[in-house]
C-alpha cells in the first residue's frame, strides 16, 4: 500500500476508536453540551425581555441563537483537549509506537471525530433553539450552505487548538482548564449583547477576538443582517487558527513520541 493509503486507513481506524470512546463514555460530551443549552434557556426565559431592549423575547431568540451555536463548538472541543491528554498520559501512545501505524493518524482521528461531534452538538442545540422559537425564514439555500461551512471551518480551527492544549497538559484536569478560554471567549463577544452596548474601553476586546466576527457572519447568513467585513475576518481567524493549531499540535506530538 502507498503511504497515503496507509495514512487514510490508519486515520479511519483512529476515527472509529474516538467515536467508540465517545459513545461508551458520553458523560463528558453531555456535560459540555448542557452548558450552551442552559445558557440559551436562561438568557431567553429569564433575561430575554430585558436584554431585548423592548424588542421582545422572540427578537432576542433570533439574536442569541447564532452566538450559542458558536459557543457550542467551543464547549465541545474542550472534550477534545481532555481526550488527547488522556491518550498522552495513559500509555496508549507508547503502545502505538510499537505498531506499524501512521503517527499522524492519532491526531487526525481526534480532529475528525471532534469536528463530527461538534456538528452533531450544533444540530442538537439548534433544534432546541427552533423548539423555543428561533426561525430563519429569509436565508437562502446558498446562505445555509455557507453557514454550515463556517461552522465546520470554525470547529476545525478550535479543534486543532484544543489538540495542542491537550498535548501540553500534564493531565486531563489541566487540559480541561487550559481549554476554558474556548468557553469563556463567547461570553465577552457579541453573542449576548451588541458590542455598542458595552463600555467603551471593553468594546475593542469584544470586537477583535475570533468569536465576534464568526458570530456576526453566522447571524448575517441566517437572519439576513449586515455582515460587512466580518465575513473576511471570520474566514481569516478560522484559517489562521487552524494552521497555527495544526503546526503547534504536530510539533508537540512529534516531540512527545520521540522521547
Amino acid at each position: 500500500m502507498s503511504s497515503l493509503s496507509l495514512a487514510v486507513r490508519d486515520s479511519n481506524t483512529m476515527l472509529r476508536r474516538n467515536l467508540l470512546h465517545a459513545r461508551r463514555y458520553p458523560s463528558l460530551t453531555l456535560n459540555l453540551l448542557l452548558t450552551p443549552v442552559m445558557l440559551l434557556l436562561l438568557f431567553v426565559y429569564i433575561f430575554g425581555d430585558t436584554m431585548s431592549g423592548g424588542a421582545g423575547r422572540t427578537a432576542y431568540i433570533a439574536y442569541i441563537v447564532p452566538g450559542i451555536l458558536l459557543m457550542t463548538i467551543g464547549s465541545t472541543t474542550v472534550g477534545t483537549a481532555v481526550s488527547v491528554s488522556n491518550d498522552m498520559t495513559e500509555g496508549i501512545i507508547a503502545r502505538f509506537r510499537t505498531m506499524a501505524i501512521h503517527r499522524g493518524s492519532v491526531l487526525v482521528g481526534h480532529v475528525v471525530g471532534s469536528v463530527l461531534q461538534s456538528v452533531m452538538s450544533v444540530l442538537l442545540v439548534g433544534a432546541v433553539g427552533v423548539a423555543i422559537g428561533f426561525r430563519s425564514v429569509d436565508a437562502t439555500v446558498l446562505e445555509w450552505v455557507a453557514a454550515f461551512g463556517l461552522l465546520v471551518l470554525f470547529s476545525l480551527a478550535l479543534t486543532w487548538l484544543a489538540v495542542g492544549m491537550g498535548l501540553i497538559s500534564p493531565n486531563p484536569e489541566a487540559a480541561s482548564n487550559n481549554a476554558l478560554p474556548l468557553i469563556f471567549l463567547p461570553l465577552i463577544s457579541s453573542a449576548f449583547v451588541p458590542i455598542d452596548a458595552m463600555p467603551g474601553w471593553f468594546q475593542p476586546i469584544a470586537e477583535y477576538q475570533p468569536f465576534t466576527p464568526a458570530i456576526e457572519t453566522l447571524r448575517g447568513l441566517l437572519l439576513d443582517t449586515e455582515i460587512g467585513h466580518n465575513g473576511w475576518l471570520a474566514l481569516a481567524w478560522s484559517v489562521g487558527l487552524a494552521v497555527l493549531g495544526y503546526f503547534w499540535s504536530a510539533s508537540k506530538f512529534h516531540s512527545a513520541v520521540q522521547r
